[in-house]
């Protein structure tokens, strides 16, 4: 299990996606430690002393490959206090602290898996994606919901991992024009799997129903996996 490590980090990049939605790009002043894809951070926007307690923070997927160790990047939908002061206060230029790799939401490599992932909910898959191989030799079923278009953030990322490791497949669902990703549309791909485990991450509503809609399935919670973020 890896050390977690209190490192002050420099703002190189923020990206508005629209919609409240952002990506920050985070320059790290140590290398980071070694973590996991699908593990996470805490991020905190006021000055940490060694000696003092540790600040307010949230908790951000690690979107970045863990091969990066002077890189970090996270992706964030403006939700509350703690997000608008981030909306307002995050600039080029500027300094965070974040505390990691903290978690346990790790898709097995070895078993088949279906992943249902909801807006920013995807940046917990988004290192595993990155780690993927064209020798991947278990079957990986990616279903991707995003409000609009726009709002496929990780939409390039999906698409060229879906070109290059054979036994990736990738549904992206738009909300607004056709809901929110459904069990019972994705179905018939799942029954194909050997004995698969499912990966959600997103919004808790969207997780109560598809937990539910993989029960009606016949599923057990013991194949259930979730990250559920605000």
């Amino acid at each position: 299990m890896a050390v977690v490590r209190r490192i002050r980090c420099l703002v190189r990049g923020v990206t508005d996606h629209g919609e409240h939605v952002y990506t920050v790009e985070l320059e790290p002043t140590i290398p980071v430690p070694p973590f996991r894809p699908g593990q996470f951070l805490h991020l905190a926007l006021d000055p940490y002393e060694p000696d003092g307690f540790w600040p307010e923070s949230r908790v951000f997927s690690i979107a970045s490959s863990p091969g990066e160790r002077n890189r970090l990047a996270i992706t964030y939908a403006v939700k509350g206090a703690f997000t608008t002061r981030m909306e307002r206060e995050l600039a080029v230029g500027g300094s965070v602290w974040v505390k990691l790799p903290y978690g346990e939401f790790l898709v097995d490599p070895s078993r088949d898996a279906v992943l249902f992932a909801g807006g920013t909910g995807v940046t917990a898959f988004a290192a595993f994606l990155r780690s993927l191989t064209p020798e991947h030799t278990s079957r990986v079923l990616l279903f991707y919901g995003a409000r609009t278009q726009d709002l496929f953030v990780y939409g390039p990322l999906v698409r060229a991992r879906a070109r290059d490791v054979p036994l990736l497949t990738c549904a992206l669902v738009c909300e607004e024009t056709h809901g929110r990703p459904q069990v019972d549309a994705a179905w018939p791909a799942i029954a194909t799997l050997r004995h698969p485990v499912f990966y959600l991450s997103g919004p808790p509503p969207m997780l109560d129903a598809l937990s539910g809609q993989l029960r009606e399935h016949g599923v057990s919670m013991e194949a259930i996996r979730t990250d559920a973020w605000e």
